[in-house]
């Protein structure tokens, strides 16, 4: 085959998708192609898990859901990425860059930059990658679901029609063999996502009774995604008459969707289907403050969160819902119990211990990214609410 220019590829790939790509030679990168400029590349935060696929066509997805797409051959690696289906928020994105280490000040362009991704369905990647495979790799014609779909289950595909059309839909007692149950259960869990009751979730998860609902796919493997499906539709909505917002519901379910439809194994899409109603359930949590939850305490709330990497002045929160300073913060605190300050600063403190937890980032650099004056203020803060020092909690965990 005539030497291809992979350079050439790789910048024509980049200019029809609107996509980072970049050039892997001996595992140097040797060429990138970006649509906007970028501080840091967060490909470097998976580099190491996306270089080791070692398949010709193969993908990765992020906690965030954005996905890359790797195409490898005997000389070289191609990823492309990361791009996602729905746009992350900008909170998000300032936290990918906190844990790429983008200075402060370039914080802004960082988030710039990664809006100006141009968002791609996974279908669209993959289809990208086999034909780009088709040309790098001797002429392999790869589909979408020779990537997304095992052998095992190709083949449990296969077979599953013809068990279908010989299978007795009635027992020796011809008392119907499914049994449905899952509205009750369906109804149960969804109060529990309506009302953000984590300890009542944790509790109906160690007693659940299985699931016995209808027959909505050919094969297992479908029929659990098509559940999936349901269910975190049926989470969103009870999380949204819970006082999530709208737009924060349906873009943390499209993300769900999005990977429950790349995962091809059965246990590892159980486990997504618990976090995912988890999350709902603590999202929903985390707005209702006081006996009894208002729009009021919601919109703080929400408000709080979708600002957390910034200080937060009640000023400006105030401005925000049309009220006085005074008024906003007497009346939260007569609907909660608590002041504005103290909800903002456990709420700030709240997600530090998220982050001295799950990330490898120092409690001063933490404490800048959560918009803190000073190291020192942020000690004195997080002592305060959390009991002990940064340092002392994470010794902790």
């Amino acid at each position: 085959m005539k030497q291809i220019d992979l350079r050439y590829l790789v910048r024509s790939m980049g200019t029809l998708s609107g996509v980072p790509v970049r050039l892997y030679e001996n595992a140097v990168c040797t060429f990138a192609w970006f649509p906007a400029k970028l501080p840091k590349d967060p490909f470097e935060l998976y580099k190491r898990e996306i270089l080791s696929i070692t398949a010709h066509v193969g993908y990765f997805v992020t906690p965030l859901f954005h996905y890359y797409g790797v195409i490898r051959t005997a000389e070289a690696s191609i990823v492309l990425g990361p791009t996602s289906q729905i746009m992350a928020s900008e909170q998000d994105l300032r936290e990918l860059a906190f844990r790429l280490d983008v200075p402060k000040d370039q914080i802004p362009a960082f988030v710039t930059g990664m809006t100006g991704v141009n968002r791609l369905p996974v279908e669209t990647l993959l289809s990208m990658l086999c034909t780009m495979n088709h040309i790098l790799n001797d002429g392999e014609m790869l589909a979408i679901s020779d990537v997304m779909i095992y052998s095992d289950e190709q083949e449990t595909i296969k077979t599953s029609v013809e068990q279908r059309r010989t299978e007795r839909v009635y027992g020796e007692s011809d008392a119907p063999r499914d049994v449905h149950n899952a509205l009750a259960i369906e109804e149960a869990l969804m109060e529990i996502v309506h009302k953000g009751d984590t300890a009542a979730l944790k509790r109906w998860l160690s007693e659940a009774p299985a699931i016995r609902g209808g027959t909505i796919a050919p094969t297992q493997l479908r029929q659990l995604k098509n559940t999936f499906i349901v269910s975190v539709t049926l989470a969103s909505r009870a999380a949204i008459r819970g006082g999530m917002r709208e737009d924060d519901a349906f873009s943390l379910s499209d993300g769900y969707i999005q990977r429950a439809e790349l995962l091809s194994d059965h246990s590892k899409l159980m486990n997504l289907q618990y976090h995912m109603i988890l999350e709902f359930t603590e999202q929903v949590e985390k707005l209702h403050l006081g006996h009894r939850p208002s729009k009021l305490a919601g919109d703080v709330a929400n408000y709080v969160r979708h600002h957390l990497s910034e200080p937060i002045s009640t000023e400006k929160m105030a401005r925000e819902f049309y009220l006085s300073r005074p008024y906003l913060s007497a009346k939260f605190k007569r609907e909660t119990g608590e002041t504005l300050t103290d909800f903002i600063l456990r709420e700030k403190t709240e997600e530090a211990k998220r982050l001295l937890r799950y990330s490898d980032k120092s409690a001063s650099a933490i404490g800048a990214y959560l918009g803190f004056s000073s190291h020192g203020h942020f000690i004195r803060v997080f002592k305060k609410y959390a009991g002990v020092t940064p340092n002392e909690f994470r010794a902790s965990v």
